[in-house]
């Protein structure tokens, strides 16, 4: 072989080969897409209670105020109203705040803002008062914690317009996901969920990639799963339960596919309509109360998009219509592998008059 020719083969073979993939927690992810974009963009701020010094509750922020200073990574009083007041005028000021709630439960005195100001101001302002602030909120239940801190707050937020909302599944999409979030001109709540901030996975660092498959785009659903029985229609941390029912139901034939949704606002509606007319049956799993939750608007598109081609109801295993319970009832209030797999065998099962 000449020289030429095994150079040619060396420059394919770099070409070609798979690019290696960091092992990340999400936690470590996240860190690390803050330490990107706080290089990169010398407006982005980070602020909130205990993010400075300590490096927040569940260490998402360690080590980014010792490297960019207390000026661009600082702590505040505990007061979540005065966290996103905050941010509102940096954002008006044009700076890109990100903010953090410190929990999902904490979020709620920071309602008004959120409402009444953030999602607002833009169309206020007819465009002049751009609201480019990414909201962190670590979110949902299964770490076990006191009251308040495990809630499901997506339907509060997805209902605002104005808002966008996003819940990454794994690292992967955590860390790519949130670097879209900051760019983006509209303010974003950024549901992070807390469960499973420590399961690592593999992250591409090198595309501006943030599905399961690298050529999945930064915008609306994605499969995690492919199948052809029903579709489970999931976000957040119950992605994964929705992949572990699937395994187990492919030991007795039944192919589940898995479709992590991501965006909650806006809603893949296209994506969601063509899973669901490959399978021609829904379930819908999310930990927020049963009664208006988010699960009833996907429902409902669905419905709209697949009527002829359904062959069961769109069947929704949700949290239950009570307060977000305390540790110690979690495993009880949130869906567990059973509940769903009663729910794809109710679809499955489903006969007609």
């Amino acid at each position: 072989m000449s020289e030429s020719t095994t150079t040619a083969t060396l420059e394919i073979s770099r070409e070609t080969a798979p690019t290696p993939l960091a092992q990340l927690s999400m936690q470590q992810a996240i860190n690390r897409a803050l330490g990107e974009i706080l290089e990169s963009d010398d407006r982005a701020l980070i602020f909130g209670e205990d993010v400075g010094v300590l490096g927040g509750v569940f260490r998402v922020t360690d080590g980014l105020q010792q490297r960019f200073g207390a000026n661009r990574v600082f702590d505040t009083p505990l007061a979540e109203s005065g966290i996103l007041g905050t941010a509102i005028g940096l954002a008006m000021a044009g700076f890109h705040p990100i903010p953090e709630v410190q929990f999902d439960g904490f979020a709620y005195p920071a309602v008004n803002q959120i409402i009444t100001q953030l999602a607002r101001m833009n169309y206020r302002s007819r465009g002049r008062l751009p609201m480019q602030v990414t909201l962190r909120v670590p979110s949902f239940g299964g770490i076990r914690a006191p009251e308040h801190h495990g809630e499901s707050l997506e339907s509060l937020f997805a209902h605002v317009p104005g808002l966008k909302v996003v819940a990454p599944a794994n690292p992967q999409q955590a860390y790519h996901l949130l670097k879209h979030a900051v760019s983006m001109p509209d303010p974003v709540i950024f549901m992070e969920p807390k469960a499973r901030y420590w399961n690592k996975a593999g992250v591409n660092l090198t595309e501006n990639v943030a599905g399961d498959d690298d050529r999945a785009s930064l915008e609306g659903s994605v499969i995690a799963r492919s199948g052809k029985h029903a579709t489970l229609i999931a976000w957040g941390a119950m992605v994964s339960r929705c992949l572990q029912v699937a395994e187990l139901a492919a030991e007795d034939g039944i192919e589940l596919e898995v479709l992590d949704l991501r965006w909650l606002k806006p809603i893949d509606e296209a994506g969601l309509a063509a899973s669901v007319a490959r399978t021609r049956r829904a379930i819908v799993v999310h930990e927020g109360p049963h009664t208006a939750g988010l699960g009833a608007e996907v429902a409902a598109l669905v419905s709209q998009s697949c009527f002829d081609t359904l062959r069961a109801p769109v069947e929704r295993v949700t949290g239950f219509d009570v307060p977000y319970p305390s540790g110690d009832l979690e495993d009880e209030y949130i869906p567990n592998i059973d509940r769903i797999l009663f729910g794809v065998q109710r679809v499955l099962e489903y006969r007609r008059g």
